[in-house]
């Protein structure tokens, strides 16, 4: 599998990034999109836990994609204070996902605000992620299709985005936005069409926003416990309805199917992705 490195860059303006990075659909790390920013200081774990953390948080793990009466739902509830503890205090699997932080602390609001680098920003999701050293989000593009601008508190994560010409050798799970490998340690003998894709690479440190196209893959491991918050905007009309179209399939086919067949249905979604990978890599001979 080839690997490029995403391009950072720092001071860039409105203008060139809609030319160069927003209508071609290009990833880029900005060193400095948040550097106005109240929370790339005061956000500390320390603080959070001091003001917050008495607030319960759903927690996920790595049986998130069981199939069964809990897939993909959160089955644990912890106090957040010791959840950030948790993590602060070495590895873990156990992550905090899609959780907006805003609904119970309202203020913090004011911390952070939409860079004036692009237009159309979806202001009701403001999604928080948090995770411990090792935690892994697999590798998935976002439902609803947008643009994603996504600022890394503190510590370090390792992403490995893809495009959508990539699609035939990613094992995409039917009916949802998901796979189950791993790009970063390959297992060729089981998913072979791997070697054919092309991902672009980062490490995205504390202050850093790394733009995420819409349709993008994305595959992220916490290299050390932390925390990061995504803004999105919104992509044209067609990529818009593309989105409803996924939230559709997702909660009346996926979850439907999962609900009537379990591990059948989990079954047929990685068996159809082996045919659709074996089939991409034939075309490609």
């Amino acid at each position: 599998m080839k690997r490029i490195p995403i391009e950072r860059r720092t001071g860039l303006t409105r203008e060139e990034f809609i030319e160069n990075y927003l209508k071609p659909k290009r990833p880029v790390v900005f060193t400095d999109l948040s550097k106005d920013w109240p929370a790339t200081t005061k956000w500390t774990f320390e603080f959070l836990k001091e003001n917050y953390g008495n607030l319960d948080v759903p927690i996920i793990g790595s049986d998130y994609h069981k199939p069964g009466p809990n897939y993909m739902k959160s089955q644990i509830t912890m106090k957040f204070g010791e959840y950030l503890d948790l993590i602060q205090n070495g590895p873990t699997e156990y992550r905090i996902f899609l959780w907006n932080i805003f609904d119970h602390a309202r203020e913090l609001i004011n911390d952070v605000s939409n860079p004036t680098i692009c237009d159309g920003w979806v202001d009701k999701y403001p999604f928080m992620f948090f995770g411990g050293a090792g935690a892994v989000t697999n590798l998935h593009y976002d439902i609803d299709c947008s643009n994603v601008f996504h600022t890394h508190f503190w510590t370090r994560k390792h992403i490995l985005l893809f495009d959508q010409q990539q699609n035939p050798f990613l094992y995409q799970h039917p009916y949802t936005v998901q796979s189950h490998v791993n790009p970063l340690k390959p297992d060729l003998e089981k998913y072979p069409a791997l070697e054919k894709a092309v991902g672009y690479e980062t490490i995205l440190n504390h202050g850093e926003t790394l733009y995420i196209p819409s349709l993008w893959w994305h595959y992220i491991v916490y290299m050390d416990g932390g925390f990061s918050i995504s803004l999105r905007s919104r992509d044209n009309a067609l990529t818009q309805a593309k989105g409803l179209w996924n939230i559709a399939r997702h909660f009346v086919i996926d979850k439907g199917m999962n609900t009537v067949m379990g591990p059948r249905w989990k079954s047929w979604k990685e068996n159809q992705a082996h045919k659709r990978a074996k089939e991409a890599m034939e075309e490609t001979v």
